[in-house]
């Protein structure tokens, strides 16, 4: 179905039509939020903020095929107005002695990538802000289109692409100088091997 005559659906109310808009665009919101570096809890918060947004909304929406951007720009305006809100440095501290329960048994090939990709999120933490909002939205799944990753990140279209090469060239040069990345490649797309 195209977006326009699912989302007049779901602004008459049908949840088949909702449950289609919310599964089709929830991975860029996600993208978005988690791009602007906030813990999970209140990446989930604007998430919510957003589709409350579209609730609150869905009758203004001129162009029906700009909901992807539109929903960039909902979210992203969310996450700078948490920000502005809260403090930045929030300190999470378990009680002592108080380890959080992990739901799958331990694996040691689980063990190994998980601390593979801690050590490349840490690299990736390395890079500009721009670098690691850009390479979160564009890991989004699907791959929302450019008009939608220049909503998110207000930035021209045109220079997308150059920009993430460039942070993806300056993280190859991480993970190069990285004894654990030896001999693993960052594909074009961003994908390891």
């Amino acid at each position: 179905m195209e977006t326009r005559t699912v989302l007049a659906a779901a602004g008459r109310g049908d949840q088949a039509a909702w449950d289609a808009i919310v599964a089709e665009y929830s991975s860029l919101l996600w993208s978005i939020a988690r791009g602007f570096r906030l813990d999970r809890v209140d990446a989930a918060d604007v998430v919510q903020l957003t589709w409350l947004r579209l609730v609150e909304n869905i009758d203004r929406i001129a162009d029906p095929d700009a909901l992807p951007a539109w929903l960039a720009t909902t979210v992203r305006r969310e996450c700078l107005q948490l920000i502005r809100r809260t403090s930045r440095q929030r300190v999470v501290r378990q009680p002592d002695g108080v380890e959080p329960a992990d739901p799958d048994p331990p694996v040691e090939h689980r063990v190994l990538l998980d601390e593979r990709d801690a050590a490349l999120w840490r690299m990736v933490g390395q890079l500009s802000d721009l670098c690691v909002r850009l390479l979160r939205v564009l890991m989004a799944s699907p791959r929302p289109s450019y008009p939608a990753v220049s909503a998110a990140l207000d930035m021209p279209v045109g220079s997308i692409g150059p920009t993430r090469q460039r942070c993806l060239r300056r993280l190859r040069e991480l993970l190069a100088a990285d004894d654990l990345f030896n001999g693993i490649h960052i594909g074009r797309d961003g994908g390891l091997s």
